[in-house]
């Protein structure tokens, strides 16, 4: 029976690709259906993969931190038999007779054994058909940086002897498949400049080793045309000459590392906000000493106060309901504008994945106490990767507290579609006239960026010098908080 195929499918958030986080089965395991079988990263989180096949775990494609393709393949099952029938194939089978099994059966066996032997070889399915697997990428990160030890092996650029002629590559046809099972041996020869075609082969399996790679490259089988600067130094995907990664005068490419799925979502709205919406900014300074010494009693005994984070969006929701257009939409034409009858407030947060914004729904109707839990919540599950996608979207206004970097202000970029953002500085002890008195007083920094084609300045004074008097004067909202 001819082994199942797990095509990576689409998410449902419009993206061609995602990243894999983490492998939850091995090859040789028996699956069942709907079993997680990965961690992917999306654009807005980490969802588990699960199976739509039950059966033995023959291949597994692509490594931990590599990006996979919508439709590309992602694992390979069989039936209980063929994951038998694979072993006792391999046993019995001659070394010199390893094309005569079934193709599939006598890779995955080899790769099983590479395994075994400690090669290093985690990414299972790493196409031997006739031409690479659709789908893959290199490595994210420090792939290169913090090479796998068969990389170390060759960091050393290999010293070709000028007198050593290359092999012509078009002298026999260079056709059939390429018996290389390690994605380690297969980023060696290409770095080195060698088709694995024209190097003979010592495995036992048939396959290509490290060791034949580096034979071949100290024998002269290096392609002309490749210095060792670019054999360490270029990690671009092979075909695509204009992308490939140029020199900065003096300065050498030490890596390149291709954008995940959610840094591409995070650029293509920033791109878009920053084409599309004439922004304009006001900023004020606000004397919170009042609020930070009446924070302590709004909990009650053996209780936290509330974060700063949950009042200062207490009051914004308090001075949006006075100015609802910094709450709305405009439409693509740029020529209405739907006032909504609510506020979806979304709430900054960085996370080890970058700058995610989950959305607090209806949070007008929301206690100081209600959104100071949901605040929490929210940040925990999306520094954990877990937001699901309906908390991602449809957000009608943001709140970006970047006082937790220590900064006091920024020029930030409206979070499109909305037309409105709010920033608050850090809170610092500062000289303040009071009274005619200068005074130690807890002061920050608040930034309004709004669509000014929505309204104009004045209307956006208005709702910041609102926001300032119900932080200076929080008793006087107590009520309503």
């Amino acid at each position: 029976m001819s082994p199942q195929v797990f095509h990576l499918p689409d998410l449902g958030e419009g993206l061609t690709e995602a990243a894999l986080v983490r492998w939850m089965v091995a090859v040789g395991d028996t699956i069942t259906v709907d079993q997680a079988i990965a961690e992917v990263e999306t654009a807005k989180s980490i969802v588990e993969l699960p199976s739509p096949y039950a059966g033995t775990v023959l291949a597994l494609h692509g490594e931990e931190g590599e990006s996979i393709l919508t439709g590309a393949p992602v694992i390979e099952v069989g039936s209980g038999d063929d994951g038998g029938s694979a072993g006792a194939s391999a046993s019995s089978a001659p070394s010199s007779g390893a094309s005569s099994a079934p193709p599939s059966t006598a890779e995955h066996e080899a790769y099983r054994q590479e395994e075994q032997a400690g090669s290093g070889n985690v990414l299972i399915g790493y196409g031997t058909g006739a031409g690479p697997a659709k789908g893959r990428r290199r490595r994210r990160g420090d792939a290169d940086s913090q090479p796998a030890p068969a990389a170390r092996t060759a960091a050393a650029p290999v010293t070709v002897p000028a007198s050593a002629p290359a092999p012509a590559l078009s002298a026999a046809p260079l056709t059939g498949p390429v018996a290389v099972r390690s994605p380690i041996v297969r980023r060696l020869a290409r770095e080195l400049g060698i088709d694995p075609r024209t190097v003979t082969p010592s495995g036992s399996d048939g396959a290509v080793t490290r060791a034949d790679v580096l034979r071949a490259a100290e024998s002269g089988a290096v392609a002309p045309s490749t210095t060792p600067a670019a054999r360490v130094y270029t990690s671009a995907p092979q075909g695509n000459a204009a992308s490939a990664p140029r020199a900065a005068g003096p300065l050498n490419v030490l890596r390149t590392e291709p954008f995940s799925p959610l840094r591409k979502a995070v650029s293509a709205k920033l791109s878009q906000s920053r084409a599309e919406i004439p922004e304009a900014t006001v900023w004020v300074d606000v004397d919170l000493t009042e609020l930070w010494q009446l924070r302590p009693q709004m909990a009650q005994p053996g209780e936290k106060p509330p974060s700063l984070t949950a009042l200062f969006a207490r009051y914004t929701l308090l001075a949006l309901q006075q100015y609802p257009l910094l709450a709305s939409r405009l439409n693509d034409r740029a020529d209405e504008i739907t006032v909504f009858d609510g506020t979806s407030l979304g709430i900054a947060v960085d996370t080890p994945r970058g700058l995610m914004v989950p959305v607090i729904h209806r949070a007008e109707h929301l206690t100081v106490a209600d959104l100071d839990g949901a605040l929490r919540d929210l940040s925990r599950v999306a520094r954990e990767g877990r937001t699901p996608p309906e908390q991602l979207r449809d957000s009608t206004f943001t709140l970006n507290n970047y006082g937790g970097f220590g900064v006091d202000g920024s020029a930030a970029i409206i979070n499109h579609p909305e037309v409105a953002l709010l920033g608050i500085g850090r809170v610092l002890e500062r000289p303040w006239v009071v009274d005619g008195e200068i005074v130690a007083r807890r002061i920050a920094q608040l930034s309004l960026v709004f669509d000014h084609r929505v309204c104009d300045g004045g209307y956006a004074a208005g709702f910041l010098r609102t926001v300032v008097d119900l932080l200076e004067h929080p008793l006087r909202a107590y009520p309503q908080i």
